[in-house]
């Protein structure tokens, strides 16, 4: 296994992180490591594939995350995952929503590992790809420490070798889905000790991390790390990373991304998706610079009309062709 197959990811993200976001991030960043909204395991089985797992070739590396608890449905989801040719299967154990923890998954089984390595068990068996876990550091009222290294150890010895770590606990009662987000309090350090006792598995860090910065100082302590809202609302940070922590050159600009998304937008109208649908996530690109406000505005009064297509984009595209600055040198 390579330690920093994930040294860059982006969080999976409910209702962010659809196909439309992936390909557009993926103009940004070759190397991030992208993620799949989550989507239940019987939702895979039974419901309309081709529309919940259809992705672009160009998204690679790009896994799969599935929520569930049923071992048997779970490997079956698996593999019909890895048949749509995803590079790897993520099971969340993270998500603190009433509606996921009546269904028993997602961040309610951190108090179950045995049932969890099960599932990953079973996922394995039924797939050749890696299985890889999303989690928090504990729940509710768990000892971080005792709860954490139980739910690890037990999943690792079922088979697998990577971990996404949110850092901070979800509170199950009493906090919303968008407080467990922002209230407990983060713990890095916590993190960086199961990275330091288990050094043979693969750790990666997620949670409040807004800048590359940030995550540079923490590729100190763990193998990853792993941005979420801060690569949706400021989606050209990935280029910085991509320039910091790995070297790259030549990268496109702003307004660069932006033409070469025209195709993609052009051919997804054509199939029936609304422009608004993809426009959504790109409203962030030029954050922080000249103009920033007006081309969100132009999109925003635009795009969701009846009717809406790529002239709405390529005037973007002229609006913001004198503005786009050139990529910011980053803090070494």
């Amino acid at each position: 296994m390579t330690l920093d197959r994930h040294r860059v990811a982006v969080a999976p993200m409910m209702e962010w992180t659809d196909r439309h976001c992936r390909y557009f991030l993926r103009l940004i960043s070759p190397r991030a490591y992208l993620y799949t909204e989550m989507v239940t395991a019987d939702a895979v089985i039974h419901g309309d594939r081709a529309r919940l797992l259809g992705f672009d070739a160009s998204e690679h590396p790009v896994s799969l995350q599935l929520g569930g608890s049923d071992p048997a449905r779970l490997a079956e989801a698996a593999k019909v995952g890895e048949g749509f040719g995803y590079d790897e299967i993520n099971l969340n154990i993270g998500c603190p929503s009433d509606r996921v923890q009546s269904g028993r998954f997602g961040a309610c089984l951190m108090a179950e590992p045995k049932l969890v390595a099960e599932c990953v068990a079973a996922m394995r068996d039924a797939v050749s790809v890696p299985v890889t876990v999303k989690c928090r550091i504990g729940i509710d009222d768990q000892d971080t420490e005792e709860s954490l290294d139980r739910f690890i150890d037990t999943v690792a010895e079922a088979g697998c070798e990577s971990f996404f770590v949110h850092a901070r606990k979800a509170w199950l009662e009493g906090l919303s889905p968008k407080e467990n987000r922002d209230i407990p309090p983060l713990d890095y350090d916590r993190v960086y000790r199961l990275k330091a006792r288990r050094p043979e598995l693969e750790i990666v860090i997620n949670g409040g991390i807004a800048t590359v910065a940030d995550a540079k100082a923490h590729l100190d302590h763990v193998d990853g790390v792993m941005l979420g809202r801060a690569a949706y609302h400021d989606p050209y940070v990935l280029a910085e990373a991509e320039r910091v922590l790995f070297g790259a050159a030549d990268l496109p600009s702003r307004v660069e991304v932006l033409e070469q998304f025209l195709p993609y937008a052009e051919e997804q109208i054509a199939k029936g998706v609304r422009l608004q649908q993809l426009t959504r996530h790109l409203l962030g690109l030029f954050h922080g610079q000249p103009k920033a406000r007006a081309y969100r505005r132009l999109i925003a009064e635009r795009a969701h009309l009846e009717g809406a297509g790529i002239d709405v984009l390529e005037d973007a595209i002229a609006m913001m062709r004198d503005a786009d600055a050139a990529p910011a040198v980053a803090a070494e």
